[in-house]
């Protein structure tokens, strides 16, 4: 009976750890978006994170895009040709690509290399007392490390998301006329012609939201870290963990919400 007792209380007190670490990163959130709407705004440190985010994160992105559309082109190759369905590659690349593949796995890279950078930045300006620093400077440390990290990573998410899925289909297309003798005119006609509107929108609404998350889960982890440098490499593995389990299941959610009848 007291065994019992133990695993309903141990279940009870996850359960309660987990519901105070949502509310307290919903109140996080909350928090750095009024500083987003509100003046005064910092530009340049707006401009660097999106730098960092939109331009210097394009490689990853880039190449990841372009190899999971030739993966997938191939995969989808081998699969359909059992049935004499070769003709619908270009139609499951195109829709796989903008409405999945190019928000999931460019948020996924994203988080791995920004979640995790914003987490440590931060977390070293916590544990060495700078963000104390600035509030004795009169500085909000929310104003100056939080907002313009969330605006940046929400704006320049879905420009990374545009070229994702333009690559993510060049490459889909280079394996389909290359390798598997496709005509270019017709892939590209079956493309065109298969792609709707809300297949694109709905991949860059997920980008926004997955690019908040990722700065999110960043500025959070860093934010209240503790304990030296241990601390910071917690909670760096922290956001990127977060980041990426946020991301898949927002990725249902957003589904089911986009496309759910």
């Amino acid at each position: 009976m007291n065994t019992l007792l133990d695993w309903v209380a141990a279940l009870g007190r996850a359960v309660l750890a987990l519901c105070r670490g949502a509310g307290s990163i919903a109140l996080f959130g909350l928090e750095g978006l009024s500083h987003v709407v509100r003046p005064p705004f910092h530009p340049r440190l707006f401009l660097r994170a999106f730098l960092e985010i939109a331009f210097f994160s394009l490689p990853v992105v880039a190449l990841t895009a372009v190899f999971t559309g030739m993966v997938l082109a191939l995969q989808s190759y081998s699969g359909f040709s059992r049935f004499g369905a070769e003709g619908a590659i270009a139609n499951v690349v195109v829709l796989s690509v903008t409405r999945e593949l190019g928000p999931v796995l460019a948020g996924l890279m994203v988080a791995g290399r920004i979640g995790a950078a914003f987490a440590a930045e931060i977390g070293t300006m916590r544990v060495t007392d700078q963000i104390d620093a600035l509030t004795t400077l009169s500085t909000d440390p929310m104003k100056y490390l939080v907002a313009p990290r969330l605006l940046a990573a929400t704006l320049a998410m879905p420009l990374l998301v545009i070229v994702a899925d333009i690559l993510g289909v060049m490459g889909g297309y280079l394996i389909a006329t290359l390798k598997l003798n496709f005509s270019a005119a017709a892939y590209i006609r079956a493309t065109v012609e298969f792609v709707q509107l809300m297949d694109v929108v709905s991949g860059l609404a997920k980008a926004a939201v997955f690019g908040f998350v990722v700065a999110l889960m960043g500025t959070y982890c860093g934010y209240h870290s503790r304990g030296g440098a241990q601390g910071v490499g917690g909670a760096t593995t922290t956001a990127v963990v977060s980041s990426s389990i946020l991301i898949l299941a927002l990725d249902y959610v957003l589904t089911e919400a986009f496309f759910s009848r």
